[in-house]
């Protein structure tokens, strides 16, 4: 059994902090087109995504070990450090939950952990070419990939199932809908879970309880595994909003197509041990799917506040990390101040989000603003895309005015030879 220090243990501890915070801010990529589109109820699509996640979490571990021993130079790094990496990550979390961005948890984390590293290390101890390929370069491939994806998925699915009846083709894609949501759950488990499984494998080694290039133990898998699950379970619902009715209103055939091409990025990804924000992937499925529809439309205003914040989180996260590693310098004092900023920042963050409830009784309740400006994307399709029959006809009838009526009083018109 691994010996323990008191540092070790607060690390543990925070680090599953994070997992809970991953839980209930990504529920959204797995359950948020099932519950906008009514497939499933919001209780039992969370309940059934927890389960998954805690399954997923057991069947690999490519992504743990690319936390735990490829990012940063495990040499370098105290447990200190990693304490500091998961401050910046969990406060990027719960702020971005606040706001109901759906931002990348697992960029959080690997931000956190850069901006910790370089405070304590330098520059040397993040290795730069598996930040590359294996953190930037998915980070902008995925949501491309599963949104292309998702749109010709739409396409095809709408096209082939033109001539079948509405109403069983509807019941059939809802269906098909719960298990392409059951497949992201599954994938969400088996890629984020990971992301805490390596960083306290991470700091068992820097801690000197298991020796350098370690899997993480079972009792860690394990452990992230059931914080990961009770954390979906309580349902990110003011993400689920965003990413369910704030970005497109989508239809269970576009649903089915999101989720199993975010999916298929997802499991592909794992399996290389490519660190992929699972909210990029769906997001850009959702916003492909989005546009597959004929007369789809994104929100491109909605969209455009995620990018931001997508490209503010590693960045944000490595600055408060930073400050987290520099605070924590000072010794057991340090350490004890940020443990206390941390505490008191997620209860504030909470309190003020009990301004406005949302939960499973009103996450569907979301009005899409009104006459919200077409994106170039949007007026492009819209420019190739043939009207509807009658259309032409409703609109000449409309701008052509219609005959005066006769007057019956006036003399009947004559024609001169």
């Amino acid at each position: 059994m691994e010996s323990f220090s008191l540092i070790l243990a607060i690390v543990v501890v925070t680090a599953l902090a994070f997992d809970f915070t991953n839980g209930f801010h990504d529920t959204a990529n797995a359950m948020a087109t099932t519950i906008s589109t009514g497939a499933l109820k919001p209780k039992v699509a969370v309940a059934m995504s927890a389960v998954l996640n805690l399954v997923g979490a057991f069947l690999s571990v490519e992504v743990a070990n690319t936390i735990s021993k490829g990012l940063v130079d495990e040499s370098g790094i105290r447990p200190e450090v990693i304490f500091a990496a998961l401050v910046g990550a969990i406060l990027w979390n719960l702020l971005t939950w606040l706001v109901g961005l759906p931002s990348s948890s697992s960029h959080a984390l690997m931000g956190g952990l850069i901006g910790a590293a370089v405070a304590s290390a330098g520059l040397g101890a993040v290795h730069g070419d598996v930040l590359v390929t294996k953190v930037l370069i998915p980070a902008i491939a995925a949501p491309l990939v599963a949104g292309v994806a998702a749109m010709f998925a739409t396409r095809l699915t709408y096209r082939l199932g033109r001539k079948a009846d509405g109403k069983a083709s509807e019941k059939g894609y809802r269906a098909g809908q719960i298990a392409s949501a059951g497949l992201v759950s599954l994938a969400h488990g088996t890629n984020d879970a990971q992301k805490t499984m390596g960083i306290i494998t991470l700091a068992l080694v820097a801690g000197g309880a298991v020796a350098p290039d370690s899997d993480p133990p079972m009792w860690v898998i394990l452990s992230a595994g059931i914080a990961i699950a009770l954390g979906t379970y309580l349902g990110g619902w003011r993400i689920i909003r965003t990413m369910g009715k704030g970005l497109t209103d989508l239809q269970p055939q576009q649903g089915f197509a999101a989720q199993t091409s975010a999916a298929t990025v997802i499991l592909a990804s794992s399996h290389l041990g490519f660190s992929l924000s699972t909210t990029h992937s769906v997001s850009g499925s959702v916003m492909g799917a989005g546009l597959g529809r004929k007369g789809g439309v994104v929100r491109w205003s909605t969209a455009t506040r995620m990018f931001v914040a997508w490209g503010l989180t590693l960045p944000a996260a490595a600055l408060v990390a930073a400050l987290a590693e520099w605070v924590c310098g000072f010794g057991d004092w340090g350490t004890a101040l940020v443990a206390v900023f941390l505490i008191a920042s997620s209860a504030a963050i909470w309190k003020i989000s009990r301004r406005e409830v949302v939960d499973h009784t009103n996450v569907n309740d979301h009005e899409a603003p009104e006459a919200e400006p077409s994106g170039v994307v949007t007026q492009a399709m819209a420019a190739v895309t043939p009207p509807p029959a009658g259309t032409l006809t409703d609109d000449l009838s409309a701008t052509i005015p219609a005959p005066a009526p006769a007057d019956p009083a006036a003399p009947p018109a004559t024609t001169t030879v």
